[in-house]
């Protein structure tokens, strides 16, 4: 991007619709891990009064399960040593908010534009849990003059490719290392909780309103879920892409069930309509011009889980529902993560926090209902409840086991042809 003085092309694609234009918008670019000290003091200016983030779910080092800070992560323990430039996002934020403490350069929004739900809440989680523990003065500062409101951001963006790359210089006539290709649709939800003022991007159609929760946990527990589910079932069963997953016969037909019938009643209906948005959601996965693959869809699974699959379970769990179809999508993680074990095949090398322990559990497990009681003990993703849970253990054993040992289309098949409850 400092490269290209901060330009760089967007292409939207649908199937049949391809449109381009050069974004201008980046004035500046500042790398926060070739040079922390810029990036602190960048942050720290008083003219910088609002600051959007977008990383991954791991990079806020907190507890999926709690949304707590993980006092136990490398990066926070590094980082409160404080020894050397911090190196987790929480460190630097708090080291540019303790430098506008002292310098006087006043309040700032820190608004985290994740895909995370309650993204504004855990950011407040990491960032004043962090300075708690340096200062109880800058605990205090944070709380007075820092705002952390929550957004929801919805475009499907995949991972840049090289046929990307290869069109963005055909088109510009210029090599463009930074382009960034889409879907058409876009949704920008933002809590309407800011320091002073804000840029006008309602102007542009994003929505700023009271609660953002009830557009995350729709987002969340559909689309996202829907991803989430197709890709580990998709991979399971060979396939490359989310457009390949939808138009398969036994995959999307049991993801759309899943959420029909046990996510959709936990969902809010204050915000969208819900059936609406889930037949939105497969025309949105349908389109074949999104090369969305399922292993980057599948990246730190363990991290999107708790939001996406095991909250809309514990809901059915509370209201006495069947949480079958759901059990099924958890259990394909696991047999994603699993997949990577030379017992199970080796197929693939997954990207996850989780996944060297997840393996080692597959290795040193002779049977299935041990493997899933251990890989359940695991607190940062499943809490203590769902370990407390037996019936959920036997359930989630039964589906491992006819995911990763034989067919695992034929055995959704199966449960397709004899719908569970």
């Amino acid at each position: 991007m400092g490269a290209q003085d901060g330009l760089y092309l967007r292409t939207l694609r649908d199937e049949g619709m391809t449109e381009t234009r050069v974004i201008g918008s980046m004035r500046e670019v500042v790398d926060a891990q070739d040079n922390t000290e810029r990036a602190i003091a960048t942050l720290a200016a008083p003219r910088i009064r609002l600051a959007t983030m977008t990383i991954t779910e791991k990079g806020y080092c907190h507890r999926p399960a709690t949304g707590q800070l993980d006092a136990t992560h490398p990066d926070i323990a590094h980082d409160l040593a404080g020894q050397g430039a911090p190196r987790s996002v929480p460190g630097v934020l708090v080291a540019a908010l303790e430098r506008r403490q002292a310098t006087k350069a006043g309040g700032i929004t820190l608004m985290s534009c994740d895909n995370i739900p309650s993204n504004g809440k855990i950011l407040a989680n990491v960032v004043t849990a962090l300075a708690a523990q340096k200062s109880r003065v800058l605990g205090a500062w944070i709380a007075d003059h820092v705002r952390f409101p929550s957004s929801m951001v919805d475009r499907i963006v995949p991972a840049t490719t090289d046929a990307d790359l290869a069109f963005a210089a055909e088109t510009a006539g210029i090599e463009d290392r930074a382009t960034v290709v889409g879907e058409p649709f876009r949704q920008w939800v933002m809590e309407n909780n800011f320091h002073g003022t804000h840029p006008r991007w309602d102007l542009a159609g994003a929505e700023i309103v009271d609660d953002v929760e009830p557009y995350e946990l729709i987002k969340m527990r559909v689309l996202n879920a829907a991803q989430s589910a197709m890709s580990y079932l998709g991979a399971l069963a060979g396939l490359d892409y989310t457009f390949e997953d939808v138009r398969d016969s036994t995959i999307a037909p049991f993801v759309r069930r899943m959420l029909e019938i046990e996510t959709a009643p936990s969902l809010p209906k204050r915000a969208m309509d819900v059936p609406s948005y889930i037949e939105l959601t497969f025309r949105r996965l349908h389109n074949k011009a999104i090369q969305h693959r399922n292993h980057q869809i599948a990246t730190d699974g363990s991290q999107k889980i708790v939001q996406r699959l095991l909250n809309p379970l514990r809901a059915c769990i509370a209201r006495g529902a069947g949480y079958d179809r759901l059990a099924v999508a958890v259990a394909s993680w696991m047999a994603y993560l699993l997949a990577a074990s030379p017992r199970f095949g080796a197929r693939w090398t997954p990207s996850d926090p989780w996944a060297d322990s997840v393996r080692r559990i597959g290795d040193e497990s002779d049977e299935v209902a041990t493997l899933v009681r251990r890989i359940l003990a695991i607190e940062p993703i499943f809490g203590t409840d769902l370990p407390a849970n037996p019936a959920l253990a036997r359930t989630l054993a039964r589906h491992l086991t006819g995911l990763l040992i034989g067919d695992s289309q034929a055995y959704l098949g199966s449960l397709l042809a004899a719908p569970v409850g």
